[in-house]
């Protein structure tokens, strides 16, 4: 796998969607809040993005991509209750970078491993577009918010808190 391989299938899947976006070039940074000055916005038009594990049973747990608004924390309740599972809690450092198929600080609001259930927040669809890290430190894109309902195809839940 090579260094960029998540971003370069990224950049593939939505040239080949036609979907509108920006590459944005900065500093190598994956704090949110740091991020969103380089790239010149507020943290409400960031995405986010946090790999959540629920707990179903003794032995069974699924694995959720949890997308909010920068501004915003991810209600692990919430999430809980959608999944009908008992227990919710953020996936180890590890079990993130393997679904996400992305190092952490750079994790995608698109998920390419069937394990991991796509969940974004309503909100963070309120703006025309949105910001993210493209599975690297040093590069953004903002993404047509239309765009990524039609390419992503994520479940539309309200899964954040203040």
């Amino acid at each position: 796998m090579s260094e960029h391989e998540t971003y370069e299938k990224l950049i593939a899947l939505l040239d080949e969607h036609g979907a509108g976006y920006r590459v944005i070039e900065h500093e190598a940074e994956g704090g949110t809040e740091a991020v969103s000055r380089l790239r010149g916005h507020s943290p409400a038009e960031a995405a986010k993005c946090i790999v959540v594990m629920v707990k179903l049973g003794k032995k069974e747990k699924r694995y959720v991509l949890a997308v909010v608004s920068g501004d915003k924390r991810v209600d692990l309740a919430a999430i809980k209750g959608l999944l009908g599972g008992s227990y919710a809690g953020f996936a180890s450092q590890d079990v993130a970078e393997r679904l996400s198929q992305c190092v952490s600080g750079t994790i995608l609001p698109f998920s390419f491993d069937p394990e991991l259930e796509l969940i974004v927040d309503p909100a963070l669809l309120e703006h025309p577009e949105f910001f993210f890290n493209a599975a690297r430190l040093d590069r953004s894109l903002a993404l047509s918010s239309s765009d990524y309902l039609k390419v992503a195809e994520p479940r539309v839940e309200s899964i954040a808190v203040a």
